[in-house]
């Protein structure tokens, strides 16, 4: 059995006609067949029912095409692995994240990373739909949050734990608390992220617990028009409490939330049946070490304005 005839097999699978599927692969319908008369007399039965013009998979074939689909992706990992080993700073490197987490995760890691590994190209896409581009193998990585049920082919790397927490103008009467009930949200203007970000989808399911609608006249896509327009007083928004003892904003204070408190839970994503290069490998050591030195700087900023 050859790998050629293998292809040839699929061709015709996908094409369900050997003069289109000979078309595509650039050779004569005449040699197309003949290879699987080949394979198909090695394997002792029919692949394909031939009903006049028409074509039908045989059981036998069913189970070839479902085979050979393994086959082809461990050829393809085998190849991408010897490709990685020729050149272990190129390549690409293709990663998903939700929207606004690159403000925090990603603008200082990649310029740490590109300047370590210059010849390594990567692409980062904000999405909604990280898992189901990552489990489709769209994206290489993905960074979102925990799935309830994960499929069994993807790998989930826990990175942190993310409270959310309210951003007020520092001038702001509650801006001297150091934490506000939820329920008490609904006295405030708030800008946030729209309703289909993930953020937003948590936000919305406290203040459905707690039976409170909240004003939330401006809607924005963008991490830096919420600063901006809470630092201007349009309003109060909803954010990681990470991101904002992070960045440090001298005109913005940071309030708990309790009870209760919004958090989610994010991790790294990968298929565990694609191969990984050492560009991901690396990529995946230093974003966890990143979010670590985060962690500390975040910890250090809150407790300064504690003092």
């Amino acid at each position: 059995m050859e790998l050629r005839q293998l292809e040839y097999f699929a061709a015709v699978c996908r094409e369900m006609h050997f003069s289109r599927a000979a078309e595509q692969l650039c050779t004569t319908q005449s040699n197309l067949s003949q290879q699987i008369k080949f394979l198909e007399n090695e394997l002792g039965l029919p692949l394909f029912d031939r009903i006049g013009k028409r074509i039908a998979l045989t059981e036998a074939g069913q189970i070839m095409l479902e085979q050979s689909k393994h086959i082809f992706e461990h050829v393809d990992y085998a190849k991408r692995a010897i490709t990685d080993l020729k050149r272990m700073d190129g390549g690409r490197l293709d990663i998903g994240i939700l929207p606004g987490d690159g403000d925090l995760l990603f603008d200082a890691l990649l310029i740490d990373f590109h300047r370590a590994y210059p010849k390594l190209s990567i692409s980062v896409t904000e999405t909604m739909d990280v898992y189901e581009q990552v489990l489709q193998g769209t994206r290489d990585l993905g960074v979102t949050t925990v799935p309830l049920k994960p499929d069994e082919r993807m790998a989930v790397i826990p990175l942190f734990h993310e409270e959310f927490a309210l951003a007020i103008r520092s001038d702001h009467p509650l801006a001297k608390s150091k934490a506000i009930p939820f329920e008490q949200l609904a006295q405030l203007k708030l800008v946030l992220f729209g309703p289909e970000h993930q953020m937003t989808k948590v936000i919305q399911s406290c203040c459905d617990a707690k039976g409170i609608a909240i004003d939330n006249p401006i809607v924005t896509s963008t991490l830096s028009t919420l600063l901006s327009l809470v630092d201007q007083g349009i309003g109060a928004s909803i954010l990681p409490r990470l991101l904002l003892d992070y960045m440090d904003h001298p005109n913005i204070a940071t309030l708990q939330l309790l009870h209760p408190t919004p958090s989610q839970d994010i991790c790294i994503l990968h298929r565990t049946d694609k191969f990984m290069g050492q560009a991901a490998k690396l990529f995946m050591q230093e974003l966890q070490a990143f979010v670590e030195r985060v962690k500390q700087h975040a910890e250090r900023s809150s407790q300064s304005q504690s003092g």
